[in-house]
């Protein structure tokens, strides 16, 4: 090889891999900036503090309805009454004496919004009516792809994500590792001991 031609594809490679640096930058920047305005909540639980960020853009009406109980308080001094392990870690709709706690009225389901139930992310619980959601919640501990949206009818509408853990999953796992008994509305799922919500809170940025 010419040292003329060496020296083409020396600064050829070197044009590559400036280019490259500025587009990962800029990817970065994009990829920050489009989170930065997601609402985040702090969960403060017996067994540690998780961190969860909000998809508002995909789940709207879900989102304004879980901060609304957070914000209304309705979420302290609750407990994560059915813990599965390797599937979900459900709570936020019964007191520490089992009895159900207050709600609004249920919410449009929003899980055609192309978001999946994997593990990690946060999505609303409810009964076999899809637009049937209120308060309680649960986190994936697997790739849950049988929850996902399917089709629109009964059977396949699926669960709505609507965020997902940033910080705490460790938390999330020993939460799922918790020996359970007959205790409230779920006599195989419920914590021999219990594991309360103490507090939730919005995180502001300012």
């Amino acid at each position: 090889m010419t040292t003329d031609k060496f020296n083409k594809q020396k600064n050829s490679y070197r044009l590559i891999k400036f280019l490259s640096i500025i587009l990962f930058a800029i990817s970065t920047s994009f990829s920050a900036n489009a989170n930065a305005d997601n609402p985040k909540v702090k969960m403060v639980t017996n067994k540690g503090t998780i961190i969860l960020e909000l998809y508002e853009d995909k789940s709207p009406i879900t989102v304004e309805n879980f901060l609304h109980y957070v914000n209304e308080g309705k979420y302290n001094n609750t407990v994560f009454h059915r813990v599965i392990k390797n599937f979900v870690n459900q709570g936020g709709g019964y007191s520490h004496d089992y009895k159900l706690v207050e709600t609004f009225p249920p919410i449009k389901n929003e899980a055609d919004n192309g978001l999946e139930n994997k593990r990690g992310t946060i999505a609303m619980a409810r009964t076999n009516e899809p637009d049937s959601a209120k308060n309680q919640f649960f986190i994936n501990m697997a790739d849950n792809i049988i929850l996902d949206h399917v089709d629109k009818t009964d059977s396949g509408w699926g669960y709505c994500v609507f965020g997902r853990v940033t910080e705490g999953m460790d938390v999330m796992d020993k939460i799922s590792r918790a020996k359970t008994k007959g205790f409230g509305p779920f006599p195989a799922d419920a914590p021999m001991i219990q594991v309360s919500i103490r507090s939730m809170s919005v995180i502001n940025d300012e």
